[in-house]
């Protein structure tokens, strides 16, 4: 066998729905992250679809470049799914049916009041000379191959299978390898600012890195910034990436609201929670979409009270008390309906925070004195009523993704005391 060329990883997507863009290649992104924080580096990513040409050719050229190879897709009982078939045709083994599989798919279709099929007797089926990997969630189990320091994992592609798999069995097994860097990453989660003005708040990264690297990445609803260090040692790794965090921290605290994925509603409902507050929506151009983020989140009957979608100018009225007069007079998208919008749900709900959203999504509906991407955020609490003019862009459904981030932006800094 040929030595590998690289000493990392390569990870295979297989399956016909991925080339054609019908499902998106999350596995990817998850492989890759989980790989690199075992302390692995990702050197290459194929994707390749349901043809067994393709996928062999794939499996030699990956095999013979890096130590290590990840496989997910294809592990199904359809005719579609061929995996299985070319990872025994590449190592030169045989299909066998394995007991301890038959009495685990036995067990899950009890579960889910499921009869026994064809398909379920053909999940049976595994590579004889593979280290079987548990799937807890779903039939197809993990094959693993080994050969001296080298390492070959086939995953079934079903993301919520194959996620688990990789937590409980390939990344510690991954991570037992003796000799292995330490590769640590640390994101932290922003919102209320720009790339640009992070950027310089920040100040030159280079005076403070010390060999490691920091990544700045832009989405619509903030930056994410990825501090990555590579030591001997895991201690080494972290006192780096912490001594890093350290400095930004100090020069943009108040726009950093969490870290890894942690999403804003998450960070936002611990601080209401730990608080003991309240809070209610009325949404217009956000559509429930501020409401939806915060029920995402378990827990969040603790302090979320209600949200309603006030669209029409009668709504408005009708269910938040806010004057037609008002609303004829400056219009349904203004700082004065906004802010009477959030008072007027802090009212009906008896919550101690209202918040609201009013604007103007388009890609219609726009004039010259208010344009589309035009919203105004209105916040209530006891000592306070007021509303924030924004401008998020022309793109209707980007235009309620950053309002809906901009509303709970706003009450993190509000209850933070943040200006």
């Amino acid at each position: 066998m040929i030595p590998p060329l690289d000493s990392g990883a390569e990870i295979i997507t297989i399956g016909d729905e991925l080339l054609i863009v019908q499902v998106i290649n999350t596995n990817q992104a998850f492989l890759a992250e989980r790989l690199n924080a075992a302390g692995i580096d990702v050197a290459r990513m194929t994707t390749v679809g349901d043809a067994m040409d393709p996928i062999l050719r794939s499996f030699d050229e990956a095999w013979h470049r890096c130590r290590h190879v990840v496989v997910t897709g294809g592990l199904g009982p359809t005719h579609d799914d061929i995996t299985k078939k070319a990872v025994t045709r590449f190592f030169e083994t045989e299909l066998v049916k394995d007991d301890g599989v038959r009495r685990h798919i036995e067990e899950l279709l009890r579960r889910r009041n499921m009869p026994w099929t064809e398909a379920a007797e053909e999940q049976t089926l595994v590579p004889a000379s593979a280290r079987l990997l548990p799937n807890p969630l779903g039939t197809a189990s993990g094959l693993l191959f080994e050969e001296d320091d080298r390492t070959f994992i086939v995953l079934p592609g079903v993301p919520y299978e194959m996620k688990a798999m990789v937590d409980q069995s390939v990344v510690p097994l991954l991570s037992r390898r003796p000799g292995k860097e330490a590769i640590l990453h640390r994101t932290l989660r922003t919102a209320g600012i720009s790339e640009s003005a992070l950027s310089q708040l920040i100040g030159n990264v280079e005076e403070f890195l010390d060999g490691a690297r920091l990544a700045f990445l832009p989405a619509p609803t903030g930056v994410r910034l990825r501090i990555s260090a590579r030591e001997s040692t895991p201690e080494e790794a972290e006192r780096k990436v912490a001594a890093i965090e350290g400095r930004i921290r100090a020069r943009a605290h108040q726009h950093i609201f969490g870290t890894g994925e942690e999403e804003l509603e998450e960070a936002l409902g611990k601080i209401l929670a730990s608080k003991r507050l309240t809070i209610a929506v009325a949404e217009s151009c956000t559509g429930g979409l501020v409401a939806h983020r915060i029920t995402n989140v378990s827990g969040s009957s603790a302090y979320f009270d209600r949200g309603v979608v006030t669209y029409s100018d009668r709504s408005k009225s009708e269910l938040l008390g806010v004057p037609p007069e008002l609303i004829a007079k400056h219009g349904a998208v203004s700082r004065e309906v906004a802010a009477a919008m959030a008072a007027g749900v802090r009212k009906v709900s008896g919550s101690g925070i209202g918040l609201s959203t009013t604007g103007i999504a388009g890609p219609t509906g726009g004039t010259a004195e208010k344009p589309v991407g035009l919203v105004w955020i209105g916040y209530a609490d006891q000592g306070a009523e007021f509303a924030l003019q924004f401008r998020f862009g022309e793109t209707r459904l980007l235009v309620k993704e950053r309002a809906a981030q901009a509303a709970l932006e706003l009450v993190r800094r509000r209850v933070l005391g943040i200006e």
